[in-house]
């Protein structure tokens, strides 16, 4: 009883790293680049969501779609101001600086919504339950995975099967090459971190009601995301996800048997023992190096 429900809370959780992990894979995918305010971005998704629901008294959908478009504009705002510049110049500052916005964020958002953590209200999809295998599972745990794996499903199908996504491949493969054939590549990379801080967006309103919600609650979302993103081999969509899946559900499984005590130190020392055996990650491929 207790590994079955280890398993599927596990699930769940490892679908919101696999999430965060994916925006590690397409803004490095497009841009060689990584947001690092990545689980900042998470946390702002909840808050807004949170604010906007319950504060301002909007419709839960609209406050969502708020929610979203926030976590989206912020990336953006991260690419332009902590990334592109330092990018053009071959300065690889865009590392400190995006970590550094993350902070900028986090302590705004610490100033504007208080330092105390806020629940999100009980709803449907936290208070109805299904019975699987003897075990009460809410709502929720079983729509974060499907959500996950749907929304990895979609970026899969617009990446091979249409107009931008073949353009986001040209762009990964050769930029100088796409230019020629006009694509604009400055705003691929700009589309890439806006998705990125949507799937951010979306994972921090679908963890809000199993977490408290406060300016701190990206941070270490963000370390283990990026942690599974390099696990998974961030080169592979499919792998991150994959990653984040199996991260989740080793988490669960080392806090149900040993203790949440032990939690971050065998989970992490797992990564690395992994990565020491496997470098490219479990799923990644070594990339080829022009000499």
């Amino acid at each position: 009883m207790l590994i079955s429900s280890a398993l599927i809370s596990g699930l769940g959780i490892g679908s919101m790293y696999g999430l965060l992990a994916l925006g590690f894979h397409i803004t490095y995918a497009v841009s060689r680049t990584v947001n690092f305010a990545q689980g900042s971005t998470m946390m702002l998704g909840a808050v807004l969501c949170f604010s906007g629901w319950v504060t301002l008294a909007l419709p839960l959908p609209l406050a969502v779609i708020l929610a979203l478009a926030g976590s989206a504009l912020w990336s953006v705002i991260v690419e332009r101001v902590a990334v592109r510049p330092f990018v053009r110049t071959g300065s690889q500052s865009w590392l400190m600086a995006t970590v550094a916005l993350g902070i900028v964020l986090d302590n705004l958002v610490l100033f504007g919504f208080g330092k105390d953590p806020r629940g999100m209200p009980p709803g449907t999809l936290t208070t109805s339950f299904i019975t699987i295998a003897g075990i009460k599972v809410q709502l929720l745990q079983i729509i974060i995975p499907i959500v996950g794996l749907a929304l990895a499903a979609a970026l899969h199908l617009v990446a091979q099967r249409t107009r931008y996504g073949r353009a986001m491949l040209a762009t990964v493969q050769n930029p100088s090459a796409a230019r020629l054939m006009g694509i604009d590549v400055g705003t691929i990379t700009t589309a890439a971190f806006a998705i990125s801080g949507l799937l951010a967006g979306v994972a921090g309103i679908l963890v809000a009601p199993l977490f408290t919600i406060s300016s701190t609650m990206g941070t270490l979302f963000g370390i283990k995301a990026f942690a599974v993103a390099i696990l998974g081999g961030i080169t592979s969509a499919w792998g991150v996800v994959l990653a984040g899946l199996i991260y989740g559900v080793a988490e669960a499984l080392i806090t149900a048997l040993l203790g949440s005590t032990y939690t971050q130190i065998v989970s992490f020392a797992l990564v690395i023992l992994v990565l020491a055996v496997l470098p490219n990650g479990l799923f990644g491929r070594a990339e080829a190096r022009k000499v």
